[in-house]
């Protein structure tokens, strides 16, 4: 018999990580205009540094974690500031900039094995099992789901109530009647891109927790995140946090729909395939497009 209910949790914590590792990919995307591959390596540092502060230098679990979404925000802005910037200013093609992200993830990637090795490493934690009724979680996936929605609510708050929030959706929607606006756009990306940065190293850490800390760890979830960011919505917060949960949703009741064929649990990430693909055919636009179509 399934049990349904623990369906829906679980499609609510992997929502809540799609949510986290996903929505600095869609603004940066809407704001540069390109795919930055390069973001999947984001999620993997920001693991790899918590795991260096708390497993290696022994300092406290949420010092080792804030530090480890500072560096990984630091990351993002040297990204954009010494990399994709000169890069735009010099009116590097499409191409040119997808190919220099990829470069940037490997670079990221092997420099991280060469540090830590390529081996699984684990952050030797026991997280308790909570129950709650017929559904059985941890104290680690309740406090994702805490955290995203705090994150949500935040970002909510930041793009609605402040200027450079304003600015940020300005620039995403047209960035030439933002320039002319008067907006700094340099200032706006490379805010945007560490706040992006930062959320996907904070979502590693999640993820290397809940199970292992591997070099793809960040690698596994990108057909997902890309399957987000256009489903919602290119430059959308709010289309990547309905395509999140659409997303992990669909995920979850596709495993109970493989097990009951008798196939392999491991085929679920067919179903980001589909979504994306899907996407790209029927709705390009996404589910809330903030990019203008040019003419």
């Amino acid at each position: 018999m399934i049990n349904w209910l623990q369906v829906l949790m679980n499609s609510l914590v992997w929502g809540c990580m799609y949510l986290l590792a996903t929505v600095g990919l869609s603004l940066t995307y809407g704001l540069s205009r390109f795919p930055n591959f390069a973001h999947a390596e984001y999620v993997t540092f920001g693991a790899y540094m918590a795991y260096m502060f708390f497993n290696i230098l022994g300092l406290d679990l949420y010092l080792s974690v804030g530090l480890a979404v500072l560096i990984s925000a630091l990351l993002g802005g040297m990204s954009y500031f010494l990399l994709f910037k000169p890069l735009k200013s010099r009116g590097a093609s499409l191409i040119h900039l997808m190919v220099a992200s990829i470069g940037l993830g490997l670079l990221i990637r092997h420099t991280l094995m060469q540090v830590f090795g390529g081996g699984i490493l684990s952050f030797k934690m026991i997280w308790p099992c909570i129950f709650i009724g017929p559904v059985v979680t941890t104290s680690l996936l309740l406090t994702a789901i805490a955290a995203a929605f705090t994150v949500a609510v935040l970002l909510h708050i930041l793009l609605t109530k402040t200027r450079l929030g304003k600015a940020i959706r300005a620039t995403a929607d047209n960035p030439e009647l933002a320039a002319a606006s008067g907006i700094d756009m340099d200032r706006v990306s490379l805010f945007t891109w560490s706040l992006g940065a930062a959320l996907a190293g904070f979502s590693g850490v999640f993820l290397a927790m809940r199970s292992s800390l591997v070099p793809l760890l960040g690698w596994k979830i990108l057909l997902q995140a890309f399957a987000i960011t256009l489903l919602g919505g290119i430059g959308s917060f709010y289309g990547v946090l309905a395509a999140s949960f659409i997303l992990s949703l669909s995920e979850n009741l596709g495993v109970v729909a493989l097990t009951w064929v008798g196939l392999s649990a491991d085929y679920r990430s067919a179903v980001a395939f589909i979504v994306l693909v899907s996407t790209l055919i029927l709705k390009p636009e996404g589910l809330i497009s903030t990019v203008k179509r040019r003419a």
